[in-house]
């Protein structure tokens, strides 16, 4: 019985439905997959914000990632997609703190606790929105091992691994420089740091001897130490010496030392330090015992170390400090046009202030025994360079080397309140701290006012669980006494964890040992120190093994001009306005065709309803073939074929499979998307398909063609082909069933190749010469091939190639003249000759072998007069000279027939 499908593909109607039903299916989850499958295959997905919404960079890796978990579980496998969100602290905190400036609140009108959970109800409204539109991209993740970074189970990892990497020392609280944003009030890792090119203001000073040159003359207050080079004769006398210098708050008492970091070369060979406020300076009084004095405070402000700017904004204040040092003679030139890199913070754009800072570090040069002495930087490197990592693509190994070399110990607290709490208490009872607050104060003054204004903890308590907590100087347990830190930790930092801790790690689980290191880690190339770095780190560390065996990383789309994708210049693609337009899988498509790894990729709509157009394409081949079969039903098997072209199509479907399986094996999406493109649209809707209607009697062949079809597609466009395969009247999934597997074939699959290529470009021939004369497409000819050889194969193929080449007569002949009054052309060796009395237009195709005649004679000439010169043939290689004089060959070859058939004319 003949299936009835509707005549266009209504994406609309039907993908939601099909969700629902792989969900109900069960078969997202790796165990409730059919079948023995005893090799697993895992991917972490990169957790998107919580707070966020679906943006084409998310439905980029929602694509690429579903298409690699489809492929790999109909590979068998058994093949497991873990989704999560990610709490994302510094940008979730920031969107709440907006919500209540609108209401003219702000955090500080809340206790803490009443500010997270205020977090907690707008995080849980979001991850639904995040989680559905996850959904609409058709992503076949686990939804049951769903994790959160902030869940109770992560929640103790992250703890459980800053208590083991503080008792092995890795772990650290010290006072360093940090980038600090006023507008977070919070420390930035050096990779969350942004540079944006700035042309501004550069000032030269005097000071004393010296001349210096600054853009932030607001840092410049307590500059009270110059640096000279220890050979530069220029400054060799007052090395060592003291001296008094008039500066911007009146005399300062300054001293000069020597060091090699200084250029002798760059401005006056000589230059003041700013310890509080630049992280080679601090390095610089560090090794030289220098005070370090706070000049700028956490919102921006001068500290009382500025005297009488004390409370303005450092910022703000510069232009007036400008002005007290030109009215004391001190300013000797302004460069108005100094380019420079402005530091902002990745979150909020705010310039960062570097400022010493008591915080939490993870040490990366430390010597650890359990990596053999290794450092984690060290072990991390060794993992890319070893090849037990693979980055595909191979050239962003330099990068992350270059930044691994380059790292320094991991800033890991942060002053804000939404994220994992440090786990570390400090008692306020006992005598080990430096600033004991009075019994009155305790319980008055909140943590953060003890810590951070009262004392200067001595001996922090370190504990996985709060119940736990115990002062192990004086034994005391009362939370009164015992106060956490008010910092959480980098959100990085959890992440780092994400392919170990999301199986259920640090328990010894199931899940943990099946599907753990990963099998491969799928995300963009700008976050390949953000994340995919630190996660090497942490499992090296943690799990003495990778996180994943392969990095893939994909590049960011721009618009179809190139330039990035902002609000801005309102050139943002939106896949959920899309989706109900084109639907999901043209987005798709158009996300894995025609891009490469670790490239940008254009898109604009055009794009997208290209693809939509092949979509249509695909169903519309699809139900040509339901409506055609008169039983549409799997066919397990390839039939038999009993023509040429059945030997041909099925020769070159088993090319195809093994083309795609090895493309997507190496992550080669596009190469294997074109390839499957080309077979579907020509070899078998242009080709195989008009032939089945001329040949007949191919039904087992059609579905057999059009079932394994799906099946390479599916992983590409999951909504699109499922819906098709449920037209052949079975009750199995699509998502679930075999990938095309390559089959060892008795018949002569090359030969039926070039036979049939043959036949293909002796079809062709005859068409473009119709259309080149003008011929009507309904008008049928007569055509004569002197096939010199091939008359057994053109004999046999001789009822297809005169309806595909719309003839009314076809002779066949092993050697003729040709006839008068007749085009020709040459293809495979076979001479074409089409009679053209009364079905051309002479002068009309008079002007067009003319036009045809001058091109080529000028090509030759152009060839000729480069042969010609010696010049060239002797320094050029041998094979570019012979491919000239094979191009020459070629083209008098077509000059000749073409002056033939103009003296035919």
């Amino acid at each position: 019985m003949k299936r009835e499908l509707p005549k266009a593909y209504d994406a609309q109607k039907v993908e939601d439905g099909i969700y629902k039903e792989w969900e109900d299916s069960g078969f997202f989850n790796p165990d409730r997959l059919p079948g023995e499958r005893k090799q697993g295959f895992s991917i972490s997905m990169p957790p998107p914000n919580a707070t966020g919404t679906l943006h084409i960079g998310h439905a980029m890796f929602l694509t690429i990632q579903d298409l690699i978990i489809r492929y790999q579980r109909m590979l068998g496998k058994k093949a497991l997609w873990l989704p999560g969100t990610d709490h994302a602290a510094i940008a979730t905190q920031t969107k709440v703190e907006k919500m209540l400036k609108s209401e003219g609140k702000s955090k500080y009108d809340f206790t803490r606790e009443e500010f997270l959970r205020r977090v907690d109800e707008y995080v849980r409204g979001s991850q639904n929105t995040i989680r559905n539109q996850i959904r609409k991209m058709g992503s076949s993740c686990d939804w049951s091992r769903e994790r959160f970074t902030l869940d109770e189970g992560l929640s103790r990892a992250v703890r459980h691994a800053f208590v083991a990497m503080y008792n092995d020392g890795l772990i650290y609280r010290g006072q360093r420089i940090v980038n600090w944003c006023p507008r977070c009030e919070s420390t930035l890792a050096d990779d969350e740091v942004e540079y944006q090119e700035k042309t501004g203001k550069f000032y030269y000073f005097r000071y004393g001897p010296i001349v210096i040159g600054t853009v932030r003359p607001e840092t410049k207050f307590l500059d009270k130490t110059i640096v000279v080079h220890p050979s530069d004769d220029r400054y060799k006398d007052i090395v060592g010496k003291h001296f008094d210098v008039e500066w911007i708050e009146g005399s300062v008492r300054a001293n000069v030392i020597a060091d090699e970091i200084v250029d002798r070369e760059f401005g006056s060979g000589a230059m003041t330090i700013t310890p509080a406020h630049s992280f080679e300076d601090f390095d610089l009084a560090q090794k030289h015992g220098l005070s370090i004095d706070k000049i700028i405070d956490e919102k921006g402000n001068f500290t009382k170390a500025a005297g009488s700017f004390s409370g303005k904004n450092a910022r703000e204040s510069r232009e007036d400090i400008v002005k007290i040092l030109e009215k004391k003679g001190l300013l000797e030139k302004v460069d108005e046009n100094y380019k420079y890199n402005l530091s902002v913070c990745y979150r909020c754009q705010t310039p960062i202030e570097p400022m010493p800072s008591k915080q939490w570090f993870v040490s990366v040069n430390s010597p650890v025994k359990t990596l053999g002495g290794k450092s984690l930087k060290e072990k991390a490197i060794e993992s890319v360079r070893s090849g037990e990592i693979k980055i595909i693509p191979e050239r962003f190994n330099r990068s992350y080397f270059r930044w691994m070399e380059n790292l320094h110990d991991w800033c890991i607290s942060r002053q804000i309140w939404y994220g994992h709490r440090i786990p570390v208490w400090y008692c306020m009872k006992c005598e080990n701290t430096e600033m004991k607050p009075k019994e009155s104060e305790i319980g008055v003054y909140n943590d953060v006012d003890i810590l951070l204004k009262r004392a200067d903890v001595v001996c922090p308590i370190v504990a996985i669980y709060e119940k736990d907590v115990k002062c192990p100087q004086c034994g005391e347990t009362d939370r009164k006494y015992l106060l956490q830190d008010p910092d959480t930790l980098d959100t990085w930092f959890s992440s780092g964890l994400w392919t170990f801790s999301t199986l259920g790690w640090p328990e010894k689980t199931k899940d943990l040992k099946e599907f753990h290191p990963t099998s491969a880690m799928e995300t963009g190339y700008d976050i390949l120190f953000f994340w995919v770095a630190r996660m090497v780190l942490m499992s090296n560390y943690f799990m003495r093994e990778v996180p994943f065996k392969e990095v893939y990383l994909h590049g960011l789309v721009r618009d179809e001009k190139g330039k990035k994708m902002s609000k801005s210049l309102d050139n943002i693609i939106d896949p959920l306005d899309l989706i109900p337009k084109y639907g999901t899988d043209a987005i798709r498509l158009s996300l894995l065709i025609g891009i490469t790894p670790g490239n940008d990729v254009n898109l604009g709509e055009g794009k997208i309803a290209g693809y939509r157009n092949f979509v249509n394409k695909l169903w519309n081949i699809s139900r040509y073939v339901l409506m055609s079969v008169n039983e549409p039903r799997l066919i397990e098997t390839a039939p038999k074929p009993l023509t040429l072209s059945d030997e041909w199509i099925l020769a070159k479907l088993e090319t195809l499979k093994e083309t795609i399986s090895a493309d997507l094996d190496k992550y080669a999406f596009s190469h294997a998307g074109e390839a499957l493109y080309e077979f579907t649209w020509k070899d078998f809707a242009d080709w195989y398909i008009e032939i089945a209607k001329i040949e007949k009697g191919k039904d087992k062949m059609l579905l057999y063609v059009l079932q394994n079809i799906l099946k390479l597609w599916h992983p590409f466009c999951p909504f699109v082909t499922e819906e098709i395969w449920k037209q052949l009247k079975t009750k199995s999934v699509l998502m679930v069933e075999s990938w095309p597997m390559v089959e060892k074939s008795e018949q002569r699959p090359k030969e039926a190749i070039n036979d049939f290529s043959q036949i293909q470009g002796l079809v062709s021939a005859i068409r473009n010469m119709r259309s080149e004369a003008g011929v009507e497409p309904a008008k049928k000819i007569t055509a004569v091939v002197v096939a010199h050889g091939k008359e057994k194969l053109m004999n046999e193929q001789k009822a297809v190639i005169m309806s595909l080449a719309r003839l009314s007569d076809l002779r066949i002949e092993k050697n003729a003249q040709k006839p008068d009054n007749a085009l020709s052309a040459v293809v495979f060796g076979m001479e074409i000759h089409i009679e053209f009395s009364d079905i051309i237009d002479t002068e009309k195709e008079k002007k067009n072998l003319q036009r045809q005649i001058d091109e080529i004679s000028n090509y030759i000439e152009r060839v000729k007069a480069k042969l010609d010169n010696k010049d060239f043939t002797s320094r050029a290689p041998e094979h570019i000279v012979a491919a000239e004089r094979e191009k020459l060959e070629k083209e008098r070859e077509k000059l000749a027939k073409l002056k033939d058939n103009m003296g035919s004319l």
